[in-house]
């Protein structure tokens, strides 16, 4: 019997992959429950997914995500829930339903610019599940608090007033 972390493919055993699906769905559960997040587990990944849609989600690099949430600090405003993906570095913003501003070329450039992005309505985010936050790869920075999100145009109107007032993007004929 081997006691090896992966099988012969280098995928983790059966027992492994059924241990996360049930940590996953454990997790998933809570979500829908306690945080009004109505994810679903992915069985092959064991990854909680989650639609946009009722819940936005704005994805930025770490350093303009603390900025952001300073601001939202500095301001007296709640920040609600933010996932942390450490390994690339990127912070993603849970926020109430997306507005049609997705559709703006001009927000949607200043966020390009940046490396930032609004997730589309339809798309699909992940959110932390415990085999992500054992192995570091996505974590809550700030978890959710009950079902509170905010709206999605204060996380935006952050985002913007900190890319505005950063060196990040230079107006044009700017030297």
């Amino acid at each position: 019997m081997s006691t090896s972390r992966t099988d012969d493919k280098g995928g983790y055993t059966a027992a492994e992959e059924y241990s996360a699906n049930r940590d996953a769905l454990a997790r998933c559960r809570h979500y829908r429950k306690h945080n009004g997040l109505y994810g679903v587990v992915d069985s092959a990944l064991g990854r909680i997914v989650l639609e946009i849609g009722a819940v936005g989600a704005v994805v930025m690099p770490s350093t303009l995500g603390e900025r952001v949430l300073g601001t939202l600090i500095s301001r007296g405003q709640r920040c609600g829930p933010i996932i942390a993906h450490p390994r690339s570095g990127r912070w993603t913003f849970l926020t109430g339903p997306t507005d049609n501003s997705y559709l703006d070329t001009v927000l949607f450039a200043e966020l390009f610019r940046v490396c930032a992005s609004v997730a589309l309505p339809g798309s699909d985010i992940v959110l932390p599940s415990p085999a992500d936050e054992r192995s570091g790869y996505r974590t809550w920075l700030q978890p959710p608090d009950g079902d509170f999100r905010p709206d999605f145009a204060q996380i935006v109107a952050a985002t913007r007033a900190n890319i505005r007032s950063s060196t990040l993007i230079r107006e044009p004929g700017s030297a």
